[in-house]
């Protein structure tokens, strides 16, 4: 039924006994809620707020663009019904300007017109409108839309509201768990570096089952290390309290120092990591300190995932505007169906360390972030002969 002003007093919506119990809870939570309409036609501005105010909603009225926007920010409405044709600015003029104002959080809009063509509701639609409301009214198709949009204004907030529940949760999380690695850092420091004095003979020879006893606590003191200091670093990034001391350095000489280190550890598996330093010094922005902690974990990955007595390449590739650093090893390679578990927190793989070496699953995921907070981005590929290539890309 279409309503005009001599059917006012007649239409005012279904009564609750007629209704459904689900209506009925609907109807319950949306009772309330504010809604503006804009609208220099009285009698439609009748219309409209005797069928909204019925069904137990919050009216304001305005009959111009600019009293409109004025309205807005003192009432802060939930949904928002506004003419195209206005004195002054238009519908659509207004509605940018609330997206402009507000971005996501602006009240839904809903436009009302006489007009039907597409390019109309394609201009509404790219103005920022969710919706239109043709005329003349008709009531329940009316109601149906405004309480569709009413109703995804609320599981929005919702969302929103749950999010930041989320957020504060996660950050008393990373601050608690940041407390503990940190509090637990220094004794386990300790213990390593006397279980190494056992080791050493620095207190006195010891007996071959008692060095075996004392080589055990301090490897077992190394991982655990490891890992507080991966769950600190892990910390530090989510918290947003990542800092980076950017400087111009040469890559080349960062690599062959990795390189060099890394190759003490790599001769126990009688593995060799091969560097050629290229011709032209490759300078790039970085933090130095945060990017040997990316090429050491590559480094260290390529020697623990690939069998005694390989061979590990490493190069330096690209010119401005980005150099890249490709880790070549011989190991299994990324399974296909794991390759979306590859960066990600505490996921590891089938592959397991060649030489029993211990994975938390986080240094990738770190790996990622710092490259990542580079403006740079890292990526792992299969090789044709076998073995894999993490490359590292960052902006010169």
């Amino acid at each position: 039924m279409q309503l005009t002003a001599s059917t006012l007093q007649v239409n005012q919506g279904t009564p609750p006994a007629t209704r459904t119990a689900m209506e009925q809870r609907n109807a319950a939570k949306l009772k309330g809620r504010k809604i503006l309409i804009v609208d220099d036609d009285r009698i439609n501005i009748r219309i409209l707020s005797s069928i909204l105010q019925n069904e137990g909603f919050v009216i304001t009225e305005s009959d111009s663009g600019e009293s409109a926007l004025a309205l807005y920010d003192e009432i802060k409405p939930d949904l928002v019904l506004m003419d195209v044709m206005l004195p002054g600015i238009d519908g659509f003029a207004v509605c940018r300007e609330l997206r402009e104002r507000h971005g996501d959080n602006a009240a839904p809009v809903i436009f009302i017109t006489a007009k039907t063509e597409s390019d109309d509701i394609v201009e509404g639609l790219a103005a920022g409108g969710v919706d239109y409301l043709p005329k003349p009214f008709r009531r329940k198709e009316s109601l149906a839309r405004i309480r569709t949009h009413l109703q995804n204004r609320i599981l929005s907030e919702q969302q929103k509201a749950l999010v930041e529940q989320l957020k504060a949760v996660n950050q008393a999380k990373n601050k608690l768990l940041g407390m503990a690695a940190h509090d637990l850092r220094n004794p386990l420091a300790s213990i390593r570096g006397l279980a190494e004095f056992l080791c050493d003979g620095t207190v006195g020879q010891l007996t071959p089952d008692q060095h075996d006893l004392a080589n055990t606590i301090f490897e077992t003191s190394q991982s655990m290390l490891t890992l507080l200091n991966e769950l600190l670093d892990v910390a530090t990034i989510e918290a947003g309290e990542l800092k980076l001391h950017k400087e111009p350095h040469n890559l080349s000489e960062l690599l062959e120092k990795a390189v060099y280190l890394n190759n003490i550890n790599a001769a126990r598996k009688n593995t060799k990591i091969h560097y050629s330093p290229p011709e032209e010094a490759p300078i790039v922005r970085i933090d130095p300190a945060k990017i040997k902690q990316v090429i050491d974990n590559l480094l260290s990955n390529a020697v623990k995932y690939s069998p005694p007595g390989s061979n590990v390449n490493v190069r330096i590739s690209g010119y401005h505007p980005a150099f890249t650093v490709a880790v070549q090893d011989q190991g299994p390679g990324i399974p296909e169906n794991e390759r979306h578990q590859l960066f990600k927190d505490f996921m590891t793989l089938s592959a397991k360390p060649t030489g029993g070496e211990k994975a938390t699953g986080l240094g990738l995921a770190i790996c990622r972030k710092i490259v990542e907070a580079h403006r740079g981005a890292i990526t792992a590929t299969n090789l044709p002969q076998g073995g894999c290539e993490f490359s590292v890309m960052l902006p010169a």
